[in-house]
């Protein structure tokens, strides 16, 4: 592994489902080296994630899932840098609502993502949509999950095509399982760690949300 480097760029936008509009803010993570990066969520603006990327050469734009604030500027960004969009084929119907007609790789659990000299680890994580993926990064003690996994409990299962019994199960079998001093890098917000969370899947059960 390289001198690695992970940089979050924080953009601003609208989530749109169910007839219902959210202004939201969006974490893009960037992971890469000097030379080579991917892109992690393109929501909302492509500007600041080409001004983050800087002259480095983008080998993918990787979707943890196919809400519009996740990939709203995905296929412009792949296409200004040359780069594949990536997204697992689960939020296909996600993905059409924003960008029907357009293609894109498909993501499949186990999938190795090539990086600055290591490789993301795709772990398909259904829940809060379909085909949520989290992206696993063992040399890095890092986890980067999208809307799976916040600081205090699991992404929201409120709306269509989202499950609560299903992303918990991700939850437990999936993330859990990780070293407690694994960062997650998360799609909103501030970031934890697996052993900040963990202790407490229990009580999400209770909850139910």
């Amino acid at each position: 592994m390289s001198n690695l480097i992970v940089e979050r760029v924080i953009t601003s936008g609208v989530f749109a489902l169910d007839g219902g509009e959210w202004e939201v803010d969006n974490n893009v993570w960037l992971v890469g080296d000097d030379d080579d990066v991917v892109v992690i969520d393109a929501a909302h603006d492509k500007e600041p994630i080409i001004e983050a990327v800087g002259d480095r050469n983008v080998t993918a734009v990787l979707c943890t899932h196919g809400h519009n604030d996740h990939v709203t500027v995905a296929p412009q960004l792949a296409a200004e840098l040359d780069a594949p969009v990536l997204l697992h084929p689960g939020d296909q119907q996600l993905w059409d609502m924003t960008h029907s007609g357009e293609r894109f790789r498909e993501l499949a659990d186990g999938d190795l993502i090539p990086v600055a000299g290591t490789s993301l680890e795709v772990l398909h994580t259904p829940g809060h949509s379909p085909g949520s993926v989290c992206l696993h990064l063992p040399e890095a003690k890092a986890l980067f999950t999208g809307d799976t996994l916040f600081s205090g409990g699991p992404g929201a299962t409120g709306r269509s095509f989202s499950d609560f019994p299903t992303i918990i199960t991700s939850i437990g079998d999936r993330l859990f399982t990780l070293p407690g001093n694994t960062q997650v890098h998360t799609g909103h917000g501030d970031g934890t760690t697996i052993g900040t969370e963990a202790p407490n899947l229990d009580d999400w059960k209770a909850r139910g949300y």
